[in-house]
């Protein structure tokens, strides 16, 4: 019987260690049979490739997509489908098996002894397909490109993939690739032309720019883009054509030479604004050349950058709601593969975009399309993506976003010198690649008189606050990762230093005081969010200049003199309260003082909560902000999870388990494709990177929240999810443990001299 009870001890201990010891690996995507179409396809990538990887009929095919691939009408361009046949035609067979491997990064798929692996190199944009046999066989690869010719335009719904959006006067159109054989390669690339007018002449011309169009960033002009197919073995094939989804295409094809037991093929890809296609082409080769020289070690360095990766943050959460944090894995590697891109990753689609009729049959374009742009940028839905990469340690994956910003910024500056005549950096909501507003969003059907510094859009007029997220993530670099940010210190300074000089101007032009009778500044008109329009002392406005002005004060005095830090103290005291309204006889936050309208269907009197946090757990107005979540009518009417939604933040943040638990559960649900995490389309497109983003926020907000140096565990947590979590904190502080029935039954703090910052709120 002793020995019986020790036994039944044993395999319980076993059983409990080994539920403890989760790995990244229990999270990989493993399919058992092949897919019908490219929506049933599995992201793929590193550095700033993405690949959408399916198998159809026994043909493996892929689409690929790199950072960068703006054309002249600035849409986000596919690069090309590769399609790979093999002659024994091996994954038509009922072994046959595709999966996603997490920690190395990878897809493999297999069948028998025939296995073929897919991975990019993390560090040199390259992809590689290795392929192995037990038996001697023949493979044919394909570039198919549905852009072998020009593509007129003529559906409106198509021109919303690009920064047009609707019809022009004058003809649209995608021009075509070039693509040939190069001895027994196959070359192909994308040069943005330069005897056309692209969107960025027009936008220029049409905002009135013009006369500083010489100084403004320009990426579209002589933007490049394609690569290189190789590899050994391989002899021209001719060319085909066919139809995939609802888009005629060419190929070029190369096959074996000879039958063989293992082929390796190469994609070397490459983007750059040139001078010449000379120089773009001698780029290509230079990488070529490096992928070649480093081919033994590439693949150990790519699988060590992933394995660190996932070490870096993690949360596993056991039993029935284990998808939620099975997603939250699979999401966070989409984010990963657009690491080191030179531009952010979208958030509509980033890199894993597919054919658009499986998204919504009203778009039969070709896989080029998703809505809401390529080359735009907006500003609310950008911020869903990046805000998480903090908690998770992933702050090398800011970098693309932050320099998107920093090359903008004198494009921003110029738009405040021109049309008013002032200093700072006037950034919109809806902005283009290099910083201007979309010219759709600009509105070009204006009244006479109209300020040509002002979008006439009835979402996005006076709505200019949105930049100072980006602002905070600045500084959030050099709290939590003791960043220098001193190249980030001037653009915040630029900020700040627009809503100084824009808002006293427009006092002086309405009324002989600058400032109102408690002389702090007037802001009016302003914007929450894109919902309340023409207000008065906007809430977003208010909490994002408080907390930026706040930050910047307390900056070390490398990043600014006493001269500059007088200057934004005396800007601080100036900046008027968040207002307050009554509801049902209860004290709430206000979307503003006043307001003339509500255009959408955010919640911006929530913003002092997230993500400014003024008001919320271990502050004293707590009360004030619940009593706003669960009475405002506007905030209880759009309560959901869907798309860019925050409420599930909004709970956490309050401490509300029951209803954080419930919408992150909803956030998490698996995707109506075959992929879990390739959301959408819900407000933007399929996959939808701010819905998995405001997911991703949500749950670590459950688990610890921040304020300065005080971390707060389990705020949110509900007592059934057991779970093991790594996450970062401010101050280079990493927190790790394991939570079992709402308690802390391991914890590591590191430093070791946080843990008195830790405050543990169990059940």
């Amino acid at each position: 019987m002793r020995k019986y009870i020790l036994l039944v001890v044993f395999i319980g201990l076993f059983l409990s260690l080994k539920a403890q010891n989760k790995s990244i690996s229990d999270y990989n995507v493993v399919w058992n049979s092949q897919s019908k179409n490219s929506s049933e396809s599995m992201p793929c990538g590193g550095g700033d490739i993405g690949l959408n990887v399916w198998v159809e009929n026994g043909d493996v095919l892929f689409y690929l997509s790199r950072s960068g691939t703006f054309d002249e009408n600035n849409t986000f361009l596919k690069l090309g489908r590769v399609r790979l046949q093999l002659s024994s035609n091996p994954f038509n067979t009922s072994d046959f098996k595709q999966e996603l491997h997490l920690e190395e990064g990878f897809v493999s798929i297999s069948s028998g002894k025939t296995k073929l692996k897919i991975w990019v190199d993390v560090f040199r944009p390259v992809v590689h397909l290795d392929l192995q046999s037990d038996k001697a066989i023949t493979l044919k690869t394909s570039f198919e490109s549905w852009r072998n010719e020009d593509h007129l335009i003529t559906d409106a719904k198509e021109l919303r993939a690009n920064s047009y959006k609707v019809k022009q006067k004058f003809e649209v159109k995608t021009f075509k690739d070039n693509i040939d054989f190069q001895g027994n390669n196959i070359l192909f690339y994308h040069r943005n032309r330069s005897d056309v007018e692209n969107v960025f002449d027009y936008t220029v011309k049409m905002e009135g720019m013009n006369s500083v169009k010489d100084q403004l960033y320009n990426p579209i002009k002589n933007n490049t883009f394609g690569g290189i197919i190789t590899g050994k073995n391989l002899k021209v094939a001719g060319n085909t054509f066919g139809k995939y989804a609802d888009t005629d295409f060419k190929a070029w094809s190369l096959e074996s030479i000879k039958a063989s037991r293992s082929q390796q093929i190469d994609i070397a890809l490459h983007v750059a604004q040139t001078e010449t296609f000379e120089e773009w082409q001698k780029g290509l080769n230079n990488i070529l050349i490096e992928a070649v020289n480093h081919k033994k070690e590439a693949f150990q360095q790519t699988i060590t950058w992933w394995k660190n990766f996932w070490n870096r943050s993690y949360i596993y959460i056991e039993g029935k709601d284990s998808t939620v944090s099975r997603n939250y894995q699979l999401f966070r590697y989409q984010l990963a593969c657009n690491a080191y891109g030179r531009w952010p990753t979208k958030f509509n689609g980033g890199l894993f975009t597919f054919d658009p009729a499986h998204v919504d049959k009203i778009y039969p374009f070709s896989v080029d399309f998703r809505l809401w742009g390529g080359g735009t940028m907006t500003a609310q839905n950008q911020r869903l993506v990046y805000f998480p990469m903090f908690k998770n340690g992933d702050f090398d994956m800011l970098k693309p976003q932050f320099d998107f910003y920093l090359r903008s910024l004198k494009n921003a500056e110029l738009r405040s010198k021109v049309y008013w005549n002032h200093a700072g950096a006037c950034f919109t909501e809806q902005i283009e690649n290099f910083g201007l507003p979309n010219i759709f969003e600009y509105g070009l059907k204006r009244p006479e008189g109209y300020d040509a510094g002002m979008e006439y859009n009835a979402w996005l007029e006076y709505q200019w606050e949105t930049v100072f997220e980006f602002c905070l993530m600045m500084l959030e670099t050099e709290r939590y990762e003791g960043r220098d940010i001193s190249e980030y210190v001037p653009f915040i300074e630029s900020c700040l230093t627009f809503y100084d000089e824009h808002y006293q101007q427009l006092a002086k032009k309405r009324g002989a005081k600058t400032f109102d009778e408690q002389g702090q500044y007037i802001f009016y008109p302003s914007s929450a969010a894109e919902s309340y329009k023409m207000t008065y002392n906007s809430t977003t406005v208010i909490s994002a200049l408080k907390v930026i002005l706040s930050r910047v004060i307390e900056l070390p005095e490398k990043y600014i003199d006493s001269t500059s830090k007088e200057k934004w103290t005396m800007m601080l005291k100036r900046i008027p309260p968040i207002p307050l309204q009554e509801i049902d006889g209860h004290k709430t936050l206000a979307p503003a003082q006043t307001w003339a309208r509500i255009q959408n269907s955010e919640a911006p009197q929530l913003y002092p909560v997230y993500p400014w946090g003024l008001y919320g757990l271990g502050k004293s107005n707590l009360e004030t902000a619940i009593n706003t979540y669960r009475l405002d009518p506007h905030v209880q009417q759009y309560r959901t999870h869907i798309g860019w939604r925050q409420h599930s933040i909004f709970a956490a943040r309050l401490g509300l388990k029951e209803e954080a638990q419930e919408l992150t559960r909803e956030k998490f649900k698996d995707a109506n494709h075959r992929f879990p995490t390739f959301w959408g389309p819900a407000f933007d497109w399929t996959p939808d990177h701010n819905w998995g983003g405001s997911a991703m926020i949500g749950l670590q907000e459950m688990l610890m929240q921040v304020d300065d140096k005080k971390i707060y565990l389990l705020p949110a947590w509900p007592k059934d999810w057991n779970a093991q979590f790594k996450l970062h904190a401010p101050y280079n502080t990493t927190i790790e443990g394991i939570v079992k029935n709402g308690k802390i039954q391991k914890l590591t703090v590191l430093p070791v001299s946080r843990k008195s910052d830790v405050v543990v709120m169990e059940q």
